[in-house]
């Protein structure tokens, strides 16, 4: 009696709850805070802009070369296909999990044929005989969980936001790989730059040996003399195999890259591969919209979300469950008298309640496991913002300090190559030895080359801007909603790429 009335007593209290509008177990998700900073430090003066780059972010370079790698890669590289499939898993979960909130129906049929003994106390009932036959059945079974509470809500809730997490995961491995094919490129066209100056060099150098040996021929110079020039000239050499060597490498990991083998892609030196361009202007805009920009952050609150909402999971298993059962079908001794009216079967209920009522605090370690869980995803989203904002800084100050440095150097550059002409016409008047020659080649050809790196460096300085500012990515409508005020709207529909 006592628990028949303290289940009238709990079913009662849900339903009150169900009509008022408080039962949805938890609390409802809302999206961390903007960022309070009004601008970034590095950030040049007046360099600020509101304009987002293009979803093809690596256009702005205007290299047609790099636009054919990138989409390559986005096409072929097998990573982008295994995070393409997480979220196919991702979003097939979220189905099996939303399918919890629809009936279950199930068909089910069977065929037996039994005898009962006639020795029992029921075949002695019947006057000593026994019961046997054949028994068919067809027909189907029902199963419903009442969601008054709204646990299995939060269930869907949290399976769809890890569905958006796995697409953010699926654009952050997009924009991961564009940057490092950006990057991988702009490192070989930089040693493009390089060869272009050594073989230079390296004909400077050979016309320099014939000088000197011709002048040692003549009597006019010394054998340590034509020592020297063969040395610079054999330096020269093994610098450019080495350059040639690290070529090689970045274009097999470009070939990687684009998911290709390292003996498919033979990617040849530009024609005017001593000229490097600009780096593009990459617009910035305020801190704020980094968390609109870059897919960790959107998916890093698509996972508070999805922490928040098992929390209320886990707050539900303190309060009754409701459970809805039913069958329909037919069953006859005789198959052909199945389909009559008579052997129509069927069942209603029950309406069962499943309240806990000692578990040993296995709900309570539960609960509080969830919370902890919740607390750790906020602690893990403020890390990853402040890494972003982080590497907002470096790019930036990368690319004031490459422009600064960039300017030293070609002021050493120039005044290297004049030393160089100068120590040269000396040597050819006798006023000065070969010495002060190769002195000066060495000190040219380290400026030129040191001048090629930076402008390389300043090219990946743009790089990182892009990639750390999200690169053009343009987030779908759920994650967009989560992002702003943690409420997405209608079914899971990832972006198309």
């Amino acid at each position: 009696m006592f628990h028949s009335a303290l289940q009238r007593l709990t079913l009662a209290t849900a339903v009150a709850l169900a009509v008022t509008g408080c039962a949805t177990v938890g609390s409802d998700f809302s999206a961390p805070p903007a960022v309070a900073d009004a601008g970034f430090r590095h950030l040049a003066p007046g360099a600020s802009s509101e304009a987002r780059l293009p979803a093809k972010w690596w256009t702005v370079f205007n290299d047609a070369t790099l636009d054919r790698l990138e989409q390559s890669a986005l096409r072929d590289n097998p990573g982008v296909k295994a995070a393409a499939q997480r979220l196919v898993q991702a979003l097939e979960q979220a189905g099996v999990t939303r399918s919890s909130q629809q009936p279950q129906i199930n068909a089910r049929s069977s065929i037996g044929n039994s005898r009962t003994s006639a020795e029992t106390s029921q075949g002695l009932a019947l006057g000593g005989r026994s019961i046997k036959g054949n028994d068919y059945q067809i027909g189907a079974t029902l199963s419903y969980e009442v969601d008054l509470l709204g646990r299995v809500r939060r269930l869907v809730e949290a399976s769809d936001a890890q569905a958006l997490a796995a697409e953010a995961d699926r654009d952050g491995v997009l924009l991961l790989l564009s940057s490092q094919v950006a990057t991988t490129y702009w490192q070989l066209r930089g040693l493009d730059a390089e060869m272009a100056i050594l073989n230079s060099a390296l004909d400077t150098r050979r016309e320099s040996e014939e000088l000197v040996t011709a002048r040692f021929n003549a009597g006019l110079s010394n054998e340590l003399d034509v020592s020297r020039a063969r040395i610079e000239r054999a330096n020269a050499q093994a610098d450019l195999h080495e350059v040639q060597r690290q070529r090689n490498l970045l274009e097999h990991s470009l070939a990687t890259l684009v998911g290709a083998s390292p003996a498919a892609l033979q990617l040849p030196a530009s024609s005017n591969a001593a000229s490097q361009p600009l780096p593009p202007a990459i617009p910035v805009g305020l801190p704020a919209s980094v968390l609109a920009q870059r897919p960790d952050l959107a998916g890093s609150v698509a996972t508070l979300r999805s922490a928040n909402a098992q929390v209320g999971v886990a707050e539900g298993a303190f309060y009754p469950s409701f459970s809805l059962t039913g069958n329909f079908g037919f069953a006859s001794e005789s198959l052909r008298n199945l389909s009559k009216g008579g052997a129509r079967q069927f069942s209603a209920g029950p309406l069962a309640l499943s309240l806990p009522l000692f578990d040993g605090g296995r709900n309570k370690s539960n609960l509080a496991v969830a919370k902890a869980r919740y607390e750790e995803a906020v602690a893990n989203h403020q890390s990853k913002l402040l890494t972003a904002l982080r590497e907002v800084e470096d790019a930036l100050s990368d690319v004031q300090q490459r422009q600064l440095q960039g300017e030293a150097q070609a002021t050493s550059q120039v005044a290297a190559a004049r030393g160089y002409l100068v120590a040269r016409a000396r040597y050819e008047r006798g006023v000065s030895t070969y010495l002060d020659v190769t002195d000066a080649q060495r000190s040219a050809l380290a400026a030129d080359r040191a001048a090629v790196q930076i402008n390389t460096q300043r090219l990946l300085a743009a790089v990182s801007v892009a990639r750390a500012l999200g690169a053009g990515w343009q987030p779908s409508a759920q994650l967009a909603q989560v992002a702003q005020n943690g409420a997405p709207n209608g079914a899971f529909k990832p972006a198309a790429h």
